[in-house]
């Protein structure tokens, strides 16, 4: 892995690496996914953002929607998704 690749502009950019598609699904491009030797790392970077965790949230009431989460388990869920945002950026506001 060159330093090349890291400087690439979609690096990190959740838009970009993991975008939303027009069934309401994010979905990685081909172009990433094929033929980026830094795929992993770029998207690691992309979730570690605050839209990152957005997605996770995302996730969470997809799941509930489908009937695979219960009211519990979503509880729980959102709680951890909200302690990784106080922690990582601070304050106690919705990530959204």
């Amino acid at each position: 892995m060159s330093s090349e690749d890291e400087t690439k502009e979609c690096f990190g950019n959740l838009d970009k690496v993991f975008p939303m598609t027009d069934q309401g699904l994010r979905q990685t491009p081909d172009d990433c996914f094929y033929y980026c030797p830094v795929k992993t790392r770029c998207l690691q970077q992309a979730m570690a953002t605050k839209d990152g965790l957005q997605v996770e949230e995302e996730l969470i009431e997809r799941g509930v929607g489908a009937g695979v989460i219960t009211f519990f388990e979503r509880w729980s869920r959102k709680k951890q998704v909200h302690r990784k945002s106080k922690l990582k950026f601070g304050g106690t506001h919705e990530i959204r």
